[in-house]
């Protein structure tokens, strides 16, 4: 089991909110889910202890989470706070970088590779 991490994921899929949570979790790390980008968007201004990862989608209802990187980077709260975004559309790897994100992964992926980016992001953070 590794270190506990806090990792927030957001996603307005509730199957891969479910499948990222269960992975994570059988790994050790403290998982909080949201549908919504209202979470995310929160982070600076909330009282609570912030993630030490974030997995965001890049299209979710409403909202693009590249902009929501972008406001997470650009804020002194949250901009060390690693950011992994996640896309059906593997040509948004170059937007998503551009948005700040330190890392993308294109759906659908593999455990293998959700977990090593997760793992790389918290230890290059540490």
């Amino acid at each position: 089991m590794r270190e506990s991490a806090r990792i927030l994921v957001v996603d307005d899929d509730a199957d891969i909110l479910d499948a990222l949570r269960f992975m994570l979790e059988d790994e050790g790390y403290e998982v909080e889910t949201a549908e919504r980008a209202d979470h995310a968007e929160a982070l600076p201004a909330a009282n609570d202890p912030l993630p030490d990862l974030i997995i965001l989608d890049v299209l979710l209802s409403g909202k693009d989470g590249r902009t929501i990187c972008q406001t997470l980077k650009s804020d002194s709260i949250t901009r060390t706070i690693p950011v992994l975004m996640i896309s059906a559309h593997p040509g948004a790897r170059q937007s998503v970088m551009e948005a700040g994100a330190d890392a993308f992964l294109a759906k659908p992926f593999s455990v293998d590779a959700i977990l090593d980016t997760v793992v790389d992001l918290l230890r290059r953070s540490r």
